[in-house]
Formats: structure tokens, sequence, C-alpha cells
């Protein structure tokens, strides 16, 4: 797939292996991929996806737990 191409909300969630409620909570707490939005749609590139979850890569969970505690208060 084209790292150029935006997916919509559904397509993320599903590339992602998250449910499309769970990628729009992300959203709407400042926690998730960055997006696009063209008129009322929200879109995502590839690119913005894989740089989301390499962000989001651990050797362990207690590496995962300090990145957790460490991060600031979503608003």
């Amino acid at each position: 797939m084209d790292t150029n191409t935006y997916l919509t909300q559904s397509e993320a969630a599903e590339l992602l292996r998250l449910s499309p409620r769970t990628l729009e909570r992300h959203r709407v707490a400042g926690t998730g991929p960055r997006f696009t939005k063209a008129g009322r749609r929200v879109l995502y590139k590839i690119t913005e996806l894989e740089t989301w979850t390499t962000e989001r890569t651990y050797t362990s969970t207690a590496e995962a737990d300090e990145a957790r505690a460490a991060a600031p208060e979503a608003a």
C-alpha cells in the first residue's frame, strides 16, 4: 500500500486492530495518531499510523508502564 494513502477511521482502526470507537477516543483525548480533516471526514495517513505505533513500541511491560507514567495527562 502506498504510504501517501489516506485511510478512513474504520480502515485505520482495522489496520491497527482497534475498534473505530477506540481510535475515536484516542483522537478526542489527543493520544492517537495525527489525522487530517477533509470537511467533516477524518482521514489518517499511513505514515502517521506507522509513526504512532513505532512511538509506542516497547521491550517490556515495565518500559510501557514507565512511559505511561511519564506522559502528561491528556486534557
